[in-house]
C-alpha cells in the first residue's frame, strides 16, 4: 500500500505542477515575464526550501530530463524554422554560434576568475557553461513577437546551433581539469568530428524521415507525429553514441523535415509544439527543484551571480556579437539588439550538472552561480526584448495568427489531405476569382477565412490578400498546387 500511495501521490503532484505550469504561460504574458522564470519559481516553491512537497537533489536525473527536453525543443524549433529566411543569415548565425561562444567563454572566464577565486581552467569551464544562448528560452520569448524576420532568424539559428559548441567546451574543460596530462591537440580533432559528423547525420536522417513519412501509409493520422518524433530521438541517440553532436544533428534533421513537403504537416507540427511546451515546463520545474534557495544567499552566491551577469550582458555578449559579425552588414542597431537578446536558459543549468556528476571541487558553487546568472538574464533581458526592438526600430508587421481552428478527420486511405495557405499581396492568385485560377486536377478550395469569418467559396469569389484558404488536394497534385500557390507576381512578369 505504501508504494502505491507514493506513486499516486507523485502522479497527483506531477499533474498539478503541469496544470500550474500551463496556467503560468498565460500569466507570464500579462506581467511581461518569460514563462521559464515562472516555471523555475514553481519548482523552487514546491521544493524542500519552499512548501516541502518534493525533495529533489538528483543531478543525474535532472541532466537526463534536461537533455531529453532539449532534443524535443530543438526538434520543434527546427520544424518551425523557415530555411529561406535562415539561409540569408546562416553565416553570421554560425559565426555567433562558434566564434561568439568562444569569445563569451573567455570574457566570462576573466570575470569568474576574479569573482569566484578559482583556477583558470575552472574559470574557463564556468565561461563555457554560460557561453551559449538558450534555444528553449529564445524560441519561447520570440514566438508571436513582431521582431523583424532577419533578427528573429539570426537569434533562432544561433541558439539552435550554439548548444553543441557549449557542450563541447564544457566537456573538454572538465576532461582537462581531471586529466593528469591534458592533450590540447586532440580537442581540435574532436571538435571537427562532433560538428562535421553531427551535421551530416542530421542531414541524412532528416531526408530519411521525410521519405518515410511520405511513403509509409499509416492506419491513423495520429501516428505520423509520433513517427516524426521517433526519428528525432533516433537521430540524437545514434549521433551521440558515436561521439558526435546529437543536438546539432537533431536541429539539422528538423530543418530538413520542416522545409520539405510532408504529409500530415499540421498534425506533426501541432503535436510537437504541445509536446515541446510540456517538456519545457517539466525541465524548468525539475531544474527549479534542484536549486535550494537557501544556498543562493550563502557565501554571497547571489551577489556573485549578479556581478557575473552584468559582465556577461554588458561586456561579454556585446563584444562577442560585434566581433563575430564584422563585415556581415548588420547595422549598429541590429548588433545592439542581438547583444541584448542573448538569453540564457535551460542549457547553462543543464551543463552545470556535468561538473557535479564529474565530482569537481567547486561544482555546487558553479551550479548556484549559474542559476543566478540564468535567472538574471531571463528576468532582465527576456522581459525587455520587445521594448528593445521597438526602441531600436527593429519591429516588423504584426505576425498573422489564425483566429480559428480546423479539426480534420484522417483521410489517409483516400490518399488526400487538406492544406492551409495564407494569401499575401505578392501571390499570383491574389485578386483573382476562383474560376480564373488554373488549379491542378483533383484540387478544391473548401473554405476561405476572411477577417475571422468563414466564406463558402464559389466560382466568382475573389481571393484577397490576408485570406486563409483551406484546400483539398490529392497527394499527386500537391507538388503542382504548392508551386502555383507560392508563385509571386514578379516571377510571372520577368
Amino acid at each position: 500500500m505504501g508504494g502505491t500511495f507514493n506513486l499516486d501521490y507523485f502522479i497527483l503532484l506531477g499533474s498539478l505542477l503541469l496544470i500550474i505550469g500551463v496556467l503560468t504561460t498565460k500569466f507570464s504574458t500579462r506581467i511581461g515575464v518569460p514563462a521559464l522564470v515562472l516555471f523555475i519559481l514553481v519548482g523552487m516553491i514546491a521544493g524542500s526550501d519552499g512548501l516541502g512537497l518534493i525533495y529533489f537533489d538528483n543531478a543525474k536525473l535532472a541532466q537526463l530530463i534536461g537533455i531529453l527536453a532539449l532534443v524535443i525543443i530543438l526538434f520543434e524549433g527546427g520544424l518551425q524554422t523557415k530555411w529561406p529566411t535562415v539561409k540569408r543569415v546562416a553565416i553570421p548565425s554560425l559565426s555567433l554560434a562558434t566564434l561568439g561562444v568562444i569569445i563569451t567563454t573567455v570574457v566570462v572566464a576573466g570575470a569568474a576568475k576574479l569573482v569566484l577565486d578559482v583556477s583558470w581552467l575552472e574559470a574557463l569551464l564556468f565561461g563555457a557553461i554560460v557561453g551559449s544562448t538558450d534555444a528553449a528560452a529564445v524560441f519561447a520569448v520570440l514566438k508571436g513577437q513582431n521582431i523583424k524576420a532577419r533578427m528573429g532568424a539570426t537569434l533562432e539559428a544561433e541558439s539552435g546551433t550554439n548548444d553543441p559548441m557549449a557542450v563541447f567546451l564544457t566537456l573538454s574543460f572538465i576532461q582537462l581539469i581531471l586529466a593528469d596530462e591534458p592533450n590540447y591537440l586532440l580537442l581540435g580533432g574532436l571538435f571537427l568530428w562532433q560538428m562535421g559528423i553531427g551535421f551530416l547525420i542530421g542531414l541524412g536522417f532528416g531526408r530519411l524521415a521525410t521519405y518515410a513519412i511520405n511513403r509509409i501509409n499509416l492506419d491513423s493520422s495520429g501516428l505520423y507525429p509520433v513517427f516524426a518524433l521517433a526519428f528525432a530521438l533516433l537521430t540524437y541517440s545514434v549521433t551521440a553514441l558515436i561521439g558526435a553532436s546529437g543536438l546539432l544533428a537533431v536541429y539539422v534533421a528538423a530543418l530538413v523535415i520542416g522545409n520539405s513537403e510532408i504529409t500530415y504537416r499540421q498534425s506533426i507540427f501541432r503535436f510537437n509544439e504541445g509536446f515541446a511546451w510540456m517538456m519545457q515546463i517539466l525541465m524548468f520545474v525539475i531544474l527549479g527543484l534542484l536549486i535550494f534557495p537557501s544556498q543562493l544567499f550563502n557565501d554571497f552566491i547571489l551577489l556573485k551571480g549578479l556581478l557575473i551577469s552584468v559582465i556577461l550582458i554588458v561586456v561579454a555578449r556585446p563584444v562577442a556579437v560585434f566581433i563575430s559579425t564584422i563585415g556581415m552588414k548588420y547595422s549598429w542597431r541590429e548588433k545592439i539588439f542581438l547583444s541584448w537578446a542573448g538569453l540564457r536558459g535551460a542549457v547553462p543549468i543543464v551543463l552545470a550538472t556535468f561538473p557535479m556528476i564529474a565530482g569537481l571541487e567547486n561544482s555546487q558553487m558553479f551550479f548556484n552561480v549559474v542559476f543566478a546568472v540564468v535567472l538574471t538574464s531571463a528576468l532582465v533581458q527576456g522581459s525587455s526584448i520587445s521594448y528593445m526592438a521597438e526602441k531600436l526600430k527593429l519591429t516588423g508587421p504584426p505576425k498573422a495568427s489564425s483566429p480559428h481552428s480546423l479539426e480534420l478527420v484522417s483521410i489517409g486511405k483516400a490518399n488526400a489531405e487538406i492544406i492551409e495557405f495564407q494569401v499575401n499581396e505578392n501571390h499570383i492568385i491574389n485578386g483573382k476569382r476562383v474560376m480564373e485560377i488554373e488549379f491542378p486536377k483533383k484540387v478544391l478550395i473548401n473554405a476561405v477565412i476572411r477577417d475571422a469569418e468563414l466564406i463558402t467559396p464559389r466560382g466568382r469569389t475573389k481571393i484577397r490578400s490576408g485570406d486563409i484558404l483551406y484546400i483539398l488536394t490529392s497527394r499527386e497534385s500537391k507538388p503542382a498546387l504548392t508551386k502555383l500557390l507560392n508563385l509571386k507576381v514578379e516571377e510571372t512578369t520577368d
